[in-house]
């Protein structure tokens, strides 16, 4: 279990022992960075309460073939409908949470990005965490802790996971993908695989955000602008480019709290953007406050 996850080992060790000693909780909550492999543990974890083995990491048994299928009657996972996850999401789980099991002794559902859950939702999902059938394990899982009821918390097992370390995620790429990755690109994947897969095939266009941040001190606001001309050209990655620019200066912001001014910049350009403003525009004024900030 857990062998091509890369990360959290002290974690996969806990819910491995947790099986064998059958003393499993009804309902956990999994948090971390995004993209740092919860979802993937949650599911070997669930796999493993639902094997019919003594050793309960068989793979072989009718619930561990199906669960690789995914045709495992006894296990579900929500997801988020569009941007949220409704009360309708979470009554439907719950009427079908109470049938008995079908192959095992027990029923997962997982509930990924659970932070996304309305107020709605999670009020709902309360009256299952309070009292949920004897058979079931319920798994959360989120980033934001700050988006989730304190009483959805107090009902829940949480366990914390740790981003994962730049040299395991540089070994990753290199390995399964022959990719070699400057250590300020290891930077902007802050500790997320889930960040590298998605940016390990744009690394000319991080390399040169990298080098516009390091280098406004000592730019012109003209060449300033003609420089960041990769970022107008990729509006597409709008989001994962405020994320990567946030990410330098913080790490720059150590040595100049100038830097750290400038986070709030971006931020601004996030909530503009989110509200449907002009691409090149909330990217001017970006570039340009920054650019003040630092002269």
């Amino acid at each position: 279990m857990f062998e091509k996850i890369i990360g959290n080992n002290n974690i996969k060790n806990e819910l491995i022992h947790t099986v064998e000693l059958n003393k499993i909780s009804h309902s956990y909550l999994f948090l971390g960075t995004a993209g740092i492999g919860k979802k993937e543990i949650a599911k070997e974890f669930a796999k493993m309460i639902l094997c019919l083995n003594e050793k309960k990491y068989c793979n072989h048994c009718k619930s561990c073939i199906e669960f690789d299928s995914n045709n495992n009657p006894d296990f579900q996972m929500v997801e988020p409908d569009g941007n949220s996850i409704k009360i309708e999401q979470i009554r439907q789980m719950q009427r079908k949470i109470i049938e008995a099991p079908i192959i095992s002794q027990n029923k997962v559902y997982i509930i990924n990005d659970a932070d996304l859950m309305t107020i709605e939702a999670q009020n709902c999902l309360l009256k299952t965490l309070e009292e949920p059938p004897e058979f079931v394990t319920i798994i959360l899982i989120g980033s934001n802790e700050n988006n989730f009821l304190s009483t959805i918390k107090s009902r829940c097992t949480i366990i914390k996971f740790q981003d994962i370390e730049n040299s395991q995620i540089k070994d990753y790429l290199k390995s399964k993908y022959d990719i070699k990755v400057s250590d300020n690109l290891l930077e902007i994947f802050d500790g997320s695989i889930g960040k590298a897969e998605k940016l390990k095939d744009k690394q000319e266009l991080y390399n040169s955000i990298i080098e516009i941040i390091e280098n406004i001190e000592n730019l012109d606001i003209i060449d300033l602008f003609k420089r960041a001309d990769v970022i107008y050209k990729s509006q597409e990655e709008k989001n994962s480019i405020l994320d990567a620019i946030n990410t330098i200066l913080f790490k720059m912001g150590k040595e100049n709290i100038k830097y750290l001014n400038c986070i709030n910049i971006v931020e601004d350009t996030k909530i503009r953007l989110n509200a449907n403003g002009n691409y090149n525009m909330c990217i001017d004024n970006m570039l340009l406050k920054i650019w003040e900030e630092m002269h």
